[in-house]
């Protein structure tokens, strides 16, 4: 229980000191069911290199949404690893978070980058967002923080 108590302090300064990822800082983007990222499986894009619808059999909760998955091998993985799996900018559109707003998603629509699971609005939005990936990262990292709350 202390060693517990000790690596959730530790995780918490760090937090503090560096400063949340984009993956996990925020709300959630959910449906009104409040299942995370239309109910897709998030650790799927990693591991899978594909969108794969979930199962209702195999969830787990992380920052009050319901993260469902395809099979309990994945949901394992993430319940020990969320920040790892979960999509950057709480799943929402990452072309829209850098222009400023919090639009839904197209699970089809979506690439990772450096690790971290980005996704889009549709396959239209997605197209302008990969004329320049880094720009607009660097751009959703630097607004995302001012409309967490919007």
């Amino acid at each position: 229980m202390l060693r517990h108590t000790m690596v959730l302090i530790s995780s918490l300064v760090a937090i503090v000191v560096l400063g949340a990822s984009t993956a996990v800082a925020g709300p959630i983007n959910e449906t009104w069911l409040g299942n995370a990222i239309e109910g897709y499986d998030a650790v799927a894009y990693h591991t899978e290199s594909r969108p794969v619808e979930r199962s209702d059999a195999f969830e787990f909760e992380w920052m009050d949404s319901t993260w469902r998955f395809a099979s309990d091998e994945n949901r394992q993985l993430f319940a020990a690893n969320p920040e790892k799996y979960a999509p950057a900018y709480g799943g929402f559109c990452a072309y829209g978070v850098s222009l400023g707003a919090k639009p839904g998603i197209d699970p089809e629509a979506w690439k990772i980058v450096d690790g971290t699971l980005y996704l889009n609005l549709n396959k239209d939005v997605q197209g302008r967002w990969a004329k320049d990936i880094p720009g607009y990262i660097a751009k959703a990292d630097k607004i995302w923080p001012t409309i967490i709350d919007d």
